[in-house]
């Protein structure tokens, strides 16, 4: 019989989300929200946390890192001392999740030191994390194509209803304005609170749009069908946040230009993630996608904006201890 080594470190890596638009912000049947969102391959944020005679922080983020592993190692009542390297951010504030993932992962490679058992969703809501959406942890645990049920009168994190693949071949456009950033903390808490009521109507057509022509496009990977209901859906949803972004739907009013001319140029489902200023379009294959680069790029670069073609990421974060 071999005794098992301890563990003494974690690494993870999460996967950065898009969050593709909300169901109902009219909340009339009792719950509100309900989020679309999508798992990418990258960017990435990948965390290492190791045992350590103090405890230390290195990388990107380095203060964010600080606060999430004080409040996870509070909230799982753990007393020792972790050295965490930081190799790759998402970009913070963009759009793409940042927050929940950097949590999540710290989170769960506490977990994996001690010998502790608790699922992302349970990680996310000790970090303080999932309040509206349960996108990132869904992306986190499982990857893929995502919607959930929203908030319910209980005090429970949203049900994960759909949480599909991603088809293969497509591909994701991003654009990426550096000096922009979207709502978040205080801000954001105070931007929800300020809209405007939303329409049922608006609502029963967003419900019927993601269940009767975004998903079955997705499904049957008719990239028509699905880009021509997302762009319908941030239509919607972006009119109705463009009252706490300065009158517009985009939160980087370049990164809208830009997609509009993606647009033209056979991008489908266009809009922006979460309070942005990333903005995102979906093209069928990579062919397409390094056509559309290539026609974008220098335009882009003379808005200050950077593009990145991406894929769909069908599988959750990778863990491993060592």
């Amino acid at each position: 019989m071999h005794d098992t080594p301890p563990v003494t470190g974690c690494r993870v890596s999460a996967p950065a989300r898009l969050h593709l638009g909300f169901l109902d912000l009219n909340g009339g049947l009792g719950r509100r929200y309900g989020s679309i969102g999508l798992a990418l391959d990258q960017p990435s944020t990948e965390v290492s946390v190791s045992r350590a005679e103090t405890t230390s922080v290195s990388g990107p983020e380095a203060e964010r890192v600080a606060a999430v592993l004080a409040r996870c190692a509070y909230a799982l009542a753990l007393k020792g001392a972790y050295r965490v390297e930081v190799s790759k951010a998402i970009p913070a504030h963009a759009g793409l999740g940042s927050g929940t993932q950097l949590a999540l992962a710290i989170g769960l490679a506490l977990m994996r030191l001690e010998g502790l058992s608790l699922t992302p969703q349970q990680v996310g809501d000790l970090a303080g994390r999932g309040a509206r959406s349960a996108i990132g942890m869904a992306a986190f645990d499982g990857g893929g194509f995502i919607v959930d049920g929203g908030r319910g009168a209980l005090d429970q994190p949203p049900p994960v209803l759909i949480q599909t693949p991603f088809p293969d071949q497509w591909r994701v456009l991003l654009v990426l304005d550096a000096r922009a950033q979207g709502a978040h903390g205080d801000r954001e808490t105070q931007a929800f609170a300020q809209l405007p009521p939303f329409p049922e109507a608006l609502a029963d057509r967003l419900c019927r749009l993601v269940l009767m022509q975004l998903v079955p496009g997705l499904k049957e990977a008719d990239i028509a069908a699905f880009g021509t209901a997302l762009t319908q859906i941030q239509g919607i949803v972006g009119g109705h946040f463009a009252a706490a972004q300065g009158g517009s739907p985009w939160t980087s009013p370049a990164v809208g230009a830009l997609l509009a001319r993606a647009a033209e140029l056979g991008a489908t489902g266009i809009g922006q993630t979460s309070w942005g200023p990333t903005g995102f379009g979906f093209v069928p294959s990579t062919d397409v996608a390094d056509r559309l680069y290539h026609s974008l790029v220098e335009e882009a670069k003379a808005r200050g904006l950077e593009i990145a073609v991406v894929r769909g990421r069908n599988a959750g974060a990778a863990i491993t201890t060592f």
